[in-house]
């Protein structure tokens, strides 16, 4: 029978090479801190780099991490449910393994979850890095989805969070499709408390790129709310009404006026134009939202698992 650890440690894996051991020294050190019994579970999400052999090997000398292997990348949000369910502990420590969120955080975060008696604690940047266009467009997409979706979300929220062993098995129980981690978290409720963080920026490009960032939005808009058709419908209303009210002062004119030519090429193509592309922009919503439920109605895993590596209790490496 295997032991229940006391803490499990989850962190995903796409091009994480460089950080991977380091991850491992730092995580561990700091977590024997806390308690003994504790688990590292690494996911490599279709990593096309020498991450997954390079956890394989830190498995093979430490019975302590359990290393799961998606059959393909499936997204940083899929792993990281991947690896919340593939926990024991009963609490749960999420956090990015490229070093930016520091490994010794889970000391103040264990604090504060037992200090608190909440369900989670997460953390929350003091000042979003970056350039000014993406701290910008990042502060936009905050606004957006608050304004979209209830609850929302906090501000400048990162990856890392502990978590007790209820709110992991509320939060993997979630079977949809697409998925967006951050508006699950607060979806699931339970007793949740912010802990402001500084991340430590590193060089090097973000496997975010602007597409991907642009897609995420979309994608985690669109997936949580349907505020945007209720935005579109007002919008087709306003544009109905102004359109009558126009013809109207058209007609009345015509009748105090009959002998005045009313004439506007140039006015007319421009709403030509306008109308023609607010019902394109209407439609391509409108298959946004049918293309989730065509999904959804597959009912598709939400991810593969290749193999799960792991050295049982008293199994020689």
């Amino acid at each position: 029978m295997i032991a229940v650890p006391e803490l499990s440690i989850v962190a995903t894996m796409y091009r994480s090479t460089p950080f991977v051991k380091e991850f491992y020294r730092r995580i561990t050190e700091t977590a024997a801190r806390v308690t003994p019994s504790f688990e590292l579970v690494l996911v490599d999400d279709g990593s096309p780099d020498d991450s997954l052999p390079v956890a394989l090997a830190l498995a093979d000398m430490d019975p302590r991490v359990r290393v799961v292997e998606l059959s393909r990348n499936f997204g940083h949000h899929t792993a990281m449910l991947a690896g919340l369910r593939h926990t024991r502990g009963e609490l749960v420590y999420l956090t990015d393994i490229d070093l930016e969120e520091q490994p010794e955080w889970l000391l103040d975060f264990w604090k504060d979850l037992h200090d608190s008696n909440s369900d989670m604690i997460y953390g929350v940047q003091t000042e979003r890095a970056g350039s000014f266009i993406k701290r910008y467009t990042g502060s936009l997409f905050y606004r957006l989805f608050n304004l979209a979706a209830k609850p929302g979300i906090p501000t400048n929220g990162c990856t890392v969070r502990l978590m007790t062993r209820r709110y992991v098995d509320a939060v993997t129980a979630f079977k949809e499709f697409h998925i967006f981690m951050m508006g699950l978290f607060s979806w699931a409720g339970f007793r949740q408390k912010p802990r402001y963080v500084t991340k430590i920026r590193r060089s090097g490009q973000s496997n975010y790129t602007p597409l991907r960032l642009i897609a995420l939005s979309v994608d985690a808009i669109t997936s949580f709310s349907s505020y945007p058709l209720t935005v579109v419908f007002v919008g087709g209303v306003v544009i109905t009404v102004i359109s009558l009210l126009y013809a109207l002062y058209l007609f009345v004119t015509k009748l105090l006026h009959p002998d005045l030519i009313l004439s506007g090429f140039t006015s007319i193509m421009v709403s030509l134009w306008l109308i023609g592309g607010s019902v394109i922009s209407v439609l391509g919503l409108i298959g946004i939202y049918l293309g989730k439920i065509f999904t959804e109605s597959k009912e598709r895993p939400q991810y593969l698992v290749r193999k799960v590596y792991e050295r049982l209790p008293g199994e020689s490496p």
